[in-house]
C-alpha cells in the first residue's frame, strides 16, 4: 500500500503481511528499505514469520527509499527531522486507518530504532498509543573504539562518505557498499553528527531536545536486540548506553544474540534478522515479547 506524508512532500511504500492480528509497524535503518524485514518474494524474514504467528505487519520504506518517493537525485533533499516528525506519524496513522483503533507495536532495526524512539520522545500521543517497540543494534552514537569501527566509520562513513555525498548530491550508499540503499544529502549529514557521542541528542533542524523529552515522557517499553559480533554498528556497550539516554523504565529489556546467551550464534547488524536460523533462535523471543512476557 501507499502512505502520503501531509503536504504531499513524499509518497511512502508500505508491504503489508497478514491481514488480521495485533498491528506491527517496521522502520528499517540508515542505507536500507523495508527489504530488511522481508524477502521479495515474502517468504522469509522476520515480517512473514510474524505474520504467520498472527499479527498484521506493515513494513515501510522511508521517503527516498525503496519503492518510496520522491526518488532520490541531485536536488532531492529533506532531513532526518522529516523522517521523525513526517514519516513515522503519517505511517503510524495509516496503520491505525488499516487496522482500527488499537496499540500498535513498532519494530525497528539499527537506526530506525532511534528514529522511532525520537518521534515517540517527540509525540506523547503517539507514544499512548504504541504498547512496544523491539529494536535490532540500535545506537544513537558510536564511542566503542576498535580497528572495525575506524574503519567502517571514520574511514568510510564519516570520510569517503562525506566527501562523495557532497559529490553527488546524496550519498550512494550500495555503489559504496555501504548498505542496500542511498541517503539524502542532508539527512546524512544529521546522522553524521548524532553518531558522534560528543554531540547529545538533540534535534539537527529545531534544537528539540530528544533525551530531555524522553525523560519527561516515559517511552514504551523497550526490548533491545545486540549482537554478539557487531562490532560497532550496535555494539552490545553503544546500545546500552541508548538505554541509558532513553531513559527506560525496568520493564525495558536488553537481549543479547550470542552463543554465550543461549543462541545458535554470534550474530552480527544485520545477519540477526537474515540468518536464516533466525526464526528458530531468537524471532520467537520476539512474538513473546509482542505478546507481553519478557525475554527470558
Amino acid at each position: 500500500m501507499l502512505v502520503d506524508v501531509p503536504g504531499g512532500a513524499a509518497r511512502l511504500y508500505v508491504r503489508r503481511f497478514g491481514r488480521k492480528g495485533p498491528p506491527v509497524l517496521m522502520i528499517h535503518g540508515a542505507v536500507e528499505n523495508g527489504r530488511i524485514f522481508y524477502s521479495e518474494r515474502g517468504d522469509r524474514g522476520l515480517a512473514p514469520w510474524l505474520a504467520a504467528q498472527g499479527f498484521a505487519v506493515f513494513a515501510a520504506d522511508l521517503r527516498g527509499r525503496g519503492r518510496s518517493t520522491p526518488r532520490l537525485g541531485r536536488g532531492v533533499d529533506h532531513r532526518q527531522t522529516d523522517s521523525i516528525v513526517g514519516d513515522l506519524p503519517a505511517l503510524s496513522a495509516a496503520v491505525a486507518l488499516a487496522t482500527g483503533a488499537q496499540p500498535q507495536h513498532w519494530i525497528a532495526h539499527s537506526w530506525g530504532g532511534v528514529l522511532a524512539q525520537s518521534c515517540l520522545a517527540r509525540h506523547p500521543e503517539l507514544a499512548r498509543g504504541v504498547a512496544s517497540v523491539t529494536c535490532f543494534g540500535t545506537k544513537r552514537s558510536v564511542a566503542v573504539f576498535n580497528v572495525p569501527k575506524l574503519i567502517g566509520i571514520d574511514l568510510l562513513w564519516n570520510g569517503i562518505g562525506r566527501v562523495t555525498a557532497t559529490a553527488c548530491g546524496y550519498l550512494p550508499g550500495r555503489v559504496l557498499r555501504l548498505g542496500s540503499d542511498d541517503e539524502p544529502l542532508t539527512w546524512y549529514r544529521d546522522c553524521v553528527r548524532w553518531v558522534n557521542p560528543r554531540h547529545p541528542w538533540v534535534d539537527v533542524t529545531d534544537g528539540f531536545d530528544y533525551a530531555a523529552a524522553a525523560r519527561r515522557t516515559p517511552l514504551p517499553r523497550t526490548l533491545h536486540l545486540a549482537g554478539a559480533s557487531d562490532r560497532f554498528l550496535g555494539h552490545p556497550k553503544d546500545v546500552a548506553r541508548f538505554i541509558e539516554e532513553c531513559a527506560q523504565s525496568p520493564a525495558t529489556a536488553m537481549l543479547m544474540l550470542g552463543r554465550g546467551a543461549g543462541r545458535r550464534h554470534d550474530y552480527g547488524h544485520v545477519d540477526m534478522l537474515t540468518h536464516p536460523d533466525a526464526p528458530g533462535d531468537h524471532f520467537p523471543l520476539v512474538a513473546a515479547w509482542l505478546g507481553g512476557m519478557m525475554p527470558g
